[in-house]
Parts: structure tokens; sequence; C-alpha cells
């Protein structure tokens, strides 16, 4: 008698009763994470590698919020909570830092900003929906809105415009806008809005209807003038922030939306039903992240020195024309005179020289092959570091690409 061979199902094809083929929404892949794997790759065989292309610092929580999160482990609670304390300490935070009034009932804590977007794009805009982004942009916007069967519509935000959404591109946009997603500062330009861009950005907003979206997750990195929240201008924004940059809690998951106090109870059963609550140690650790605006201060003073450095030194290595970012951590270098393929770019640098950075490709669709982004939240030692790798890999770059 012969054996049933017990894979044979799984060879048969999908019209003989295998499995069935995935009927989701293809989306693209983060390549800076596909960058991520190569380099953890290198450093487990070995290699010094100078992480530049994940957006997150590279230095810690502050002391505090460690020792609140030993508390926390050993105190509890431990199972789903949502802490009233959090929110009356984000509610002070908005007093103390842009003078707005926000009561705790229109904050509902996320499990990190993403949570914070998807549940605001579910709740907000219905499948078909149309919603602007700026490009470059985060390309969370642009791919959870596709996956979700929301239409994104990019608006072109280029060097020529400094990176910076303008209220007449808004204006403008022809066909139905149902909502707008502003990110000031920006991630991968750090571009930012000053009040008066982002009343004016808020302004064309309402006289289309269109609900804004105010991604603020970098406020508080800022290299002049502090960021302007989109509540001082529109109260019926939804505000969405969190503690993974400031606060240098990405490992953590935790943020958070302000919301109307209409949208409030929709909001709140999407999020508990997609993701129920934040970490509940992460919540308690929080609440002491903002208590040594001393140390947040050190940690941004140490990203302007980074940032001075690398638009000191950058443009005598060729990569010139940047726009110097007005916050977060990050530089857009446009490199399409050594490259038309930005992904390849970063894999061979990585390879070349342990230097990881992020290709545009994850940021614009349209121009990103010839752009890549750099992260300077790394230490100082770092960024001298990469840029003593940079300079000679660079000339022998350029040397090849004039050939």
């Amino acid at each position: 008698m012969q054996t049933p061979d017990r894979h044979a199902d799984a060879a048969l094809p999908t019209s003989m009763g295998g499995p069935p083929a995935p009927r989701g929404i293809d989306i693209p892949p983060f390549y800076a994470g596909e960058i991520g794997r190569q380099a953890v790759a290198l450093q487990r065989a070995g290699r010094r590698i100078i992480a530049m292309h994940f957006g997150q610092p590279t230095l810690g929580p502050p002391p505090a919020v460690h020792a609140a999160a030993h508390r926390a482990i050993d105190a509890g609670p431990h199972g789903y909570v949502e802490s009233p304390e959090l929110r009356e300490r984000i509610a002070r935070h908005y007093l103390e830092t842009y003078d707005v009034r926000v009561p705790t009932s229109r904050i509902l804590l996320t499990a990190g900003a993403s949570a914070g977007l998807v549940a605001t794009f579910t709740t907000l805009f219905a499948a078909g929906d149309r919603v602007g982004l700026a490009r470059p942009g985060y390309p969370a916007y642009r791919n959870s809105l596709a996956a979700l069967g929301r239409v994104p519509v990019e608006i072109d935000c280029g060097a020529d415009r400094a990176f910076r959404l303008d209220p007449d591109l808004v204006a403008g946009m022809p066909g139905p806008l149902h909502g707008l997603v502003v990110a000031s500062p920006g991630n991968p330009t750090g571009a930012m809005l000053s009040a008066g861009q982002l009343a004016a950005v808020a302004a064309a907003c309402r006289a289309r209807g269109t609900q804004l979206v105010s991604d603020e997750i970098y406020h508080g990195i800022g290299y002049g003038e502090p960021a302007a929240t989109a509540l001082a201008c529109e109260p019926r924004a939804i505000v969405i922030n969190s503690f993974s940059k400031l606060y240098r809690m990405p490992g953590w998951r935790l943020g958070w939306l302000v919301a109307p106090e209409d949208c409030v109870a929709r909001l709140s059963a999407h999020l508990i039903n997609f993701f129920l609550t934040p970490p509940s140690a992460a919540q308690q650790a929080a609440l002491a992240a903002f208590d040594d605006p001393a140390d947040l201060r050190a940690a941004v003073d140490g990203y302007a020195r980074n940032r001075a450095l690398l638009l000191a030194e950058l443009p005598g290595m060729g990569l010139g024309g940047i726009a110097p970012p007005d916050g977060a951590f990050y530089l857009y270098l446009d490199v399409g005179h050594l490259t038309n393929d930005s992904l390849a770019f970063c894999r061979e640098l990585l390879e070349a020289t342990g230097i990881a950075l992020a290709p545009g490709i994850d940021f614009d669709p349209r121009d990103g092959h010839r752009f890549v982004r750099l992260s300077f939240a790394v230490s100082n030692e770092e960024v001298a570091r990469a840029l003593e790798l940079l300079r000679p890999w660079l000339r022998a770059r350029a040397a090849h690409a004039a050939r």
C-alpha cells in the first residue's frame, strides 16, 4: 500500500482546492526596513554600523523614565489600562507649551502614533474618500490609506517649495478633498510651517470642508522658532503625537490623539477594537518623561550640533543644495548626480562603509529615486565618523559616475 503524502495538498493548484491566493491590497514595504535588515546582518557578522536609516533617536529614554518603568513593572497595574493621570499630564503639557487648554475628555491614548493614524483614517473617512498628503512625506500615510481603501492624494511639495505645504496648493486641488494630513516638522525633510502658514492651511481646509489632521510627532525638536500646534488655529483638527521622538521612547509604543468632543466616542471604539490599550508600563513610565526638560533639551542640542556639522561638511563632498531642516532630525539629500536608484545606492553605501541611510523611494514614489534620507539622531561621534567614511566613498562614486 502506498503511503499518503502529507504535503500533497500544498502542491495542488488553487483551482484544485489548494490555499486561496491573498485577496488583500498590496502596498510597498518600508525600504528603510530592508536596509535595516542588511545592517543587522552585517552587524552580526562583526561590522560596525552607523544607523542613520531609521527615524529614531539612538539615545535611550531619559533616566527618569527608566526609573518610573522599573517602579511600574514592580507595582503594576499590568492589565489593560488607560491612565487618567497621563491624560491629565498631556493636557497640562498643551497649556504649558502652547497656551492651549485641552479637556482631558478630548485626549485618547494610543499604541504609538501609528495606531492613532489608522484609527483616524478609519473613523473620519469612508472607503473611496480622498485624503491629501505632502510629497515627499512619511510613507505610512500613503500606504495605510491605500490599504484601508481610502485614496491618498499626493501634493507636490518639492525642493522648489522648500518642501513646505502651501495653502494655495490645498485650495487649488481639483476634485473633493475629504481630509488633509499635515506634518510640521515633516519627515523626511524637517520642513516646518510657521504659525501663520499653518493657520493659512487650516483656513484653506475650512473653506473647502476638508478635515485637518495634524501630525505633531516631532514637536519639541527644532532649531529656531518653536512649532505651532494646529489646535491654536483649528479647534476641530485631529492632532496626533507620540513619545517616540522628543521623549526617545520609540519601542514603548505610546502616543496620543486630541480630537473634537463629537469624534471621541467613535475614535475610542476604533482604537479599542483594533489595538485594545497601549502598554501599561509605558503609560506609567511616560508620566516621568515630562519632568526633566533639561535632559530633553540636551538631546536636542546634540542633534543641533550634528545638524550644523553636516550642513557645513556635506556641500564640500558634492552634496549641496540641502534645505536646512527647521525641526526633526533629518537631512533629505539629492544624490541624483550619483545614482538613479536610491535603494541600490543605500545598499552599496552600507556594504562599503557601514553607514545606513534610508532610500528616498520610501518618501516619494515619483522623485525619490534620486534622494536619500539621513537621520542625525545619533551621537556626535557617530556623525563625525560617518563624515570620515563618506568623503572618500562619495569621491570615488562621483568619479565613477563621471566616466
